[in-house]
């Protein structure tokens, strides 16, 4: 290994009601081929903090030079923490690492890391395909998946706005997104490494929460969690957008909202109400958006999958 083989890594799992995941997730941990581990188990059982809030409480309480954050619904092969530490050997500008993510069946992609597309939503490159090699060449991506998140911890202290890492007005849902997006406008960088493997129940954690069944469709959504999942998106635009590519991909934008709140209008109407008043979660975005005016411009950050 290189010079960072001896940094301490901090281990976040956060669960809720999961424990037959949670042991096979804490096993897989133990079992990891590199030691300097300190794993920290966030228990969202008495009182839900959602993965924002209680990711940002075990990253507080922690110090070591990396954070592996990970759903409780994950299982990491022996060698991933030592293959994806390689990544941040590259360059001190790697601030996400990625390893390739397969469902349980080990023959299906999960993620091969996180891009941003024209219409401004997340794509998990690789979701839902037959493994056969076709992403087993290490580069650079976007962001990370949340389910199996590895930062610098540098990246973090450095793009944590009023204290928070992960924006806590997000609770679920395209914080993973948001954090990337944030790094790659202060110059950081993903990096995705296909020898780091792990295995995630896509929808395990939040189908707890009558969330998310079959493919993890937008129609299969629970409805609170809907209302999440579209209000997020609009966050996640006003704070990181720039000006002028909010000009260039306009088109995109409007043609996704479209079919989204065609898609609330004909099959849940119920919820247009709500949605109107999660309006109000917009407001800090804006204030929020301030913090970019000093950001890097960093000209390669946009990869675009359309």
């Amino acid at each position: 290994m290189d010079k960072m083989s001896n940094g301490l890594i901090n281990v976040i799992v956060v669960t809720r009601k999961n424990g037959d995941y949670l042991a096979s997730c804490l096993k897989s941990v133990s079992a990891q081929t590199y030691h300097t581990l300190e794993v920290s188990v966030i228990d969202n059982s008495q009182k839900n903090l959602f993965y924002c809030q209680a990711l940002n409480q075990g990253i507080a309480k922690t110090s070591g030079e990396f954070v592996l954050c990970l759903n409780d619904d994950v299982i990491l092969e022996p060698t991933f923490v030592e293959e994806a530490l390689k990544g941040f050997a590259l360059n001190s500008d790697i601030g996400m690492v990625s390893g390739k993510i397969l469902r349980m069946d080990k023959q299906t992609l999960d993620s091969t890391g996180l891009f941003l597309t024209c219409w401004r939503t997340a794509k998990e490159r690789g979701y839902g395909k037959k493994d056969y090699g076709q992403f087993d060449k290490p580069g650079h991506i976007f962001g990370v998946n949340g389910a199996v998140a590895f930062y610098r911890r540098r990246m973090l202290d450095e793009i944590k706005i009023n204290g928070e890492y992960f924006d806590q007005d997000f609770r679920i849902f395209y914080e993973d997104l948001d954090i990337a997006w944030r790094a790659q406008r202060f110059g950081w960088k993903g990096y995705y490494l296909p020898k780091a493997i792990a295995c995630h129940v896509r929808g395990g954690t939040v189908r707890k929460e009558g969330g998310v069944n079959k493919k993890h469709a937008r129609r299969y959504i629970a409805d609170e969690l809907y209302v999440d999942l579209t209000k997020n998106r609009y966050l996640t635009i006003i704070k990181n957008e720039t000006l002028l590519k909010f000009i260039l991909f306009f088109p995109f934008i409007i043609a996704y909202d479209l079919l989204a709140w065609a898609h609330v209008l004909f099959f849940r109407p119920r919820l247009l109400k709500k949605l109107i008043f999660s309006i109000i979660f917009l407001i800090p975005a804006f204030k929020k958006r301030l913090f970019h005016l000093e950001a890097k411009d960093n000209s390669n950050f946009c990869k675009l999958i359309c």
